[in-house]
């Protein structure tokens, strides 16, 4: 699969807002490849996951129904299965990539840790503009503690959520149970 200089895809739609927030949370992700020593298939893996996951954020409304045509819901809910849909069907194979894209704003406990780290990465992400010291800690803190960071970034989407009054879709209820348990 081709992408961009920056590793976006080249069918991507995204905002140069969309874009440069997936550049951050690139940058983030490859910080912690480094400092958690990975190999570099590994490193490749979560960064594939890091640049597909928001390539189709931006785009209307029937380009997502056409690539998640069975999701419901809100552009939140559907833009991670579409963006896995079309990264299939552009050549990317790997389930642990697909699957990271495909869940990445609900949880999803059947992930490895390409989607783990995708799902804290893109809340720990320092151009989001609330808790700036707490979240930079927590991202900080993330190569030697992945397991407790996502633990305690779990408890603070679901808060956030929460005090929104958002429902939860039941694949995040379970991926909640299961991280906090």
């Amino acid at each position: 699969m081709r992408s961009a200089p920056d590793g976006m895809p080249p069918w991507a739609i995204v905002t140069p807002r969309r874009r440069a927030h997936v550049g951050r949370v690139a940058a983030l992700v490859t910080q912690w490849t480094v400092a958690m020593r990975l190999p570099a298939e590994e490193s490749r893996r979560w960064l594939r996951a890091v640049w597909l996951h928001d390539a189709l954020r931006d785009a209307p409304e029937a380009e997502m129904r056409r690539w998640a045509p069975g999701v419901e819901g809100p552009v939140e809910l559907r833009h991670g299965p579409a963006a896995a849909a079309r990264a299939e069907l552009e050549g990317e194979r790997d389930e642990d990539v697909l699957s990271a894209i495909r869940w990445h704003s609900v949880g999803w406990n059947g992930w490895a840790e390409t989607g783990r780290t995708l799902y804290c990465a893109d809340f720990l992400e320092p151009g989001r503009d609330f808790d700036r010291d707490e979240r930079a800690a927590l991202a900080t803190r993330f190569p030697d503690d992945p397991a407790g960071v996502l633990r305690d970034v779990v408890r603070r989407r679901f808060t956030y959520a929460d005090t929104r009054r958002w429902s939860h879709p039941p694949e995040s209820i379970a991926f909640r149970d299961e991280v906090l348990r």
